[in-house]
């Protein structure tokens, strides 16, 4: 037998270089779609359920396989092996028979919203279904065992359920799941249930099995730049070059003036060049990389003002000039801190400021399109499943009901495919002047040249002291482009977003955050710029943390204190963010390490969680830094899966690093100055320190908040990194990155 040629692209996602790639026709849950498990609808009403659906969530066969709907977006974060468990747990079936599958986009519309919220956003996966998924196994579960005890005309309390099996106990009789399925699938659905308490749980907690990791070292999963369907076409896509501020809600660039086709539609495999909105055009051609060339070929006239005087220093400079401006919003304020300052023995004051940053996904931006009269067929690797068809339908201006999203693996997501959905929208667009499907991919270059940036942030703190060296009042002010009036202008409060505060609030951790000052405010001017900004990970914890955690030490030194010991006294009133603190000084040996190696650490509070990082350093005497060791510990409340959380919190810490020590976009004349890996650097391997986690999760009612786990583990690492920095020359490092200094070794 003659084995077809293996490439190396075709051995890591398990696709021969003879099959030509995928090509659809396969069966749906081989690409993380699911086949719909409903029949079809009648328009206007919800469709019926087939019987083996007991809930929405679960469908069981005749063979005892459990197949778990999946209504989030899997980015590598796990999910489809943590959103079962959660079923499971209460469902009492065998692990080794589930099968995740992605709950259908359509369907959910369909049927009002059949599965929820379906965003993969700000650590959400898990946080906001635990309750309703464990709630879902359990109602599963009811119906076996009420199905089962009358067949038996026995109480159902004589009844109990585990490993797929419903046992009778008086009579030792059994019946599997799926002997049951069907008929239980009939009964009606109880509205309400008792769920195990923690101490019961035998799955969460654990370290099962992952559901996915045979079909990820095969090669298996599907993700949206694998696509293949019959007759397809590919696009590559060119924006202006130039930002010019926002034309329609994911259109920011400058406008697209004229095209001259002709001069390569006599190129190999070009079809078509068509105009993108009113800032792109796209190249339609046999394959990509037919379409790449021509478009580097295509005279392409742009918008010859677009971006004129947006540069890094200008939009720095507006942002600085915000900093206290008479338009701040205060979030939050306590005691009088202009009468404490006043009055202070001692006052510091420092400013700080990190870039712009970029996504950097690993998979660039891509979609495949396929629309007719009749209906919208989109493969995406979104990150909100309903919100890519909300913005397809927008952007064609056609009922919600015809658009189709089929959910792929997205390689990377970081809030680059949850509400920026510019890729999903252009896709569309260029797919609708054709007539057969079209994949649109974007190249690195326009990937990195097009984001939706992590703001620029500036800050500036003020604290004050007594004569005894107290801390007494404390002042922040802090300006950037604010997210939500960029992409979610609803969630703000009387205008004002208070998320970018974040880190600084009250309100950021269940039971206070750490700090308590008597004297304190904190306040926020917004300032939106022609510069496009969106969630990135770790959102404003991120910048805030730095700034708030650099501060932290600095004024630690102020007050004569290590920054340890000071930290201890200021948590006097937060239990939690002690614990988390003695235990990260505890993991790290704080302050007994080896000559020539220092020590900087910091403590950030993000939607529940509580995460504290020691960064361990050296300079040598040219000024080259080398990071040794970050020890990590995390209290999350609950612990779903150990192994999923320490590879979210490596995850967190290796992308934090590579941003603090390389990160950074910059513009001159609206356009970004970066392009590729080789000027936006991310983390080398060789980089990576030995990374050490330790969860620490303090437990309580699972019906409270679940902390964070994806995004905790970015916020403490820059700051720890400074610290420790300062650690070893004595210098403050306050802007970011680090790239962008000069070292002396102490």
């Amino acid at each position: 037998m003659t084995m077809p040629a293996i490439t190396r692209r075709g051995f890591a996602f398990g696709i021969s270089a003879a099959a030509g790639g995928i090509v659809l026709g396969i069966p749906p849950e081989s690409l993380g779609q699911q086949p719909s498990a409903q029949q079809p609808a009648t328009p206007g009403q919800p469709a019926p359920l087939k019987p083996l659906e007991l809930t929405a969530w679960v469908v069981i066969e005749a063979d005892d396989s459990v197949r778990i709907r999946i209504a989030r977006s899997e980015m590598g974060q796990g999910i489809f092996t943590t959103l079962p468990m959660l079923v499971a747990e209460e469902l009492e079936c065998d692990w080794a028979k589930v099968k995740p599958e992605f709950a259908d986009t359509a369907e959910h519309i369909a049927r009002k919203r059949l599965w929820g919220d379906m965003r993969s956003t700000n650590s959400r996966s898990v946080r906001t279904s635990q309750e309703i998924l464990r709630k879902a196994g359990a109602q599963a579960r009811t119906m076996l065992v009420s199905e089962a005890a009358a067949r038996w005309a026995v109480p159902v309390d004589e009844c109990n359920a585990g490993n797929s099996i419903v046992t009778h106990r008086p009579s030792r009789r059994t019946f599997r799941y799926g002997e049951l399925a069907e008929a239980a699938a009939r009964r009606r659905v109880p509205a309400e249930v008792e769920l195990k308490a923690p101490k019961e749980w035998r799955l969460i907690g654990t370290a099962v099995k992952p559901l996915d990791t045979r079909a990820k070292v095969t090669g298996e999963p599907v993700f949206a730049s694998d696509i293949r369907l019959p007759d397809m076409l590919y696009a590559a896509v060119a924006s202006c070059p130039s930002f010019a501020g926002r034309h329609t809600l994911f259109e920011y660039a400058g406008k697209l003036v004229s095209f001259d086709d002709q001069k390569v539609l006599v190129m190999p495999g070009v079809r078509k060049v068509v105009r993108v909105g009113d800032t792109a055009v796209a190249v339609i051609a046999s394959t990509w990389w037919q379409a790449k060339k021509a478009l580097e070929a295509l005279p392409v006239v742009w918008d010859a003002n677009a971006g004129a005087g947006v540069t890094t220093d200008a939009l720095r400079e507006t942002f600085e000039k915000g900093l206290g401006a008479s338009d701040a919003a205060v979030g939050e304020k306590h005691g009088d801190v202009v009468a404490a300052l006043a009055s202070a023995a001692k006052v510091i004051t420092a400013e700080h400021r990190v870039p712009y940053l970029c996504h950097a996904t690993m998979e660039p931006q891509t979609c495949t399109a396929h629309v007719t009269a009749d209906r919208v067929d989109v493969w995406a690797p979104t990150q909100n499943g309903e919100g890519t068809a909300n913005v397809v339908a927008e952007a064609l201006g056609v009922p919600v009901s015809k658009v189709y999203v089929h959910k792929c693996r997205a390689g990377g997501g970081f809030g680059r495919r949850g509400l920026s959905q510019d890729w999903a929208r252009m896709s569309v667009l260029i797919a609708a002047q054709v007539d057969v499907p079209v994949k649109m991919q974007w190249s690195r270059e326009e990937d990195i040249r097009h984001d939706f940036y992590r703001p620029m942030f500036v800050a500036r703190q003020t604290a004050g002291f007594d004569k005894d060296g107290t801390l007494i009042a404390w002042k922040i002010d802090l300006c950037a482009s604010s997210i939500q009036a960029t992409l979610q202008a609803s969630r703000q409060r009387n205008g004002v977003d208070m998320s970018t505060m974040h880190a600084y609030l009250e309100e950021d951790l269940e039971g206070g955050k750490a700090y308590h000052v008597a004297n304190y405010q904190v306040a926020f001017t917004a300032r939106q710029t022609q510069i496009p900004v969106g969630y990135w990970r770790g959102v404003n914890f991120t910048p805030n943390g730095f700034f708030r955690e650099t501060f932290v030490d600095e004024m630690a030194k102020s007050a004569g204190k290590n920054p340890y010991q000071f930290r201890r006294e200021m948590f006097a009133k937060a239990p939690r963010s002690l614990r988390v603190l003695d235990e990260v000084a505890k993991r790290s040996n704080w302050g007994r390490q080896p000559a020539g190696v220092y020590q900087g650490m910091a403590l950030v509070e993000h939607e529940a969680a509580v995460c504290a990082q020691v960064v361990e350093i050296s300079v040598d005497k040219e000024g080259a830094l080398k990071v040794h060791r970050v020890v990590c510990v995390i209290d999350p409340v609950f612990v779903l899966h150990p192994g999923m959380a320490v590879m979210q919190m490596e995850g967190g810490i290796i992308q934090a690093l590579g941003a603090a020590l390389h990160g950074e976009i910059t513009f001159e004349n609206g356009q970004v100055q970066q392009s590729n890996f080789h000027d936006y650097a991310l983390l080398r391997m060789n980089e990576v320190p030995r990374i050490e986690t330790h969860l620490l999760p303090c437990g309580g009612d699972p019906a409270q908040a679940w902390g964070s786990v994806g995004e905790v583990g970015v916020p403490p690492l820059a700051p720890a990194l400074v610290n420790a920095v300062f650690a070893a020359t004595g210098q403050r490092i306050r802007s970011l990155p680090l790239r962008n200094h000069k070292l002396k070794a102490a």
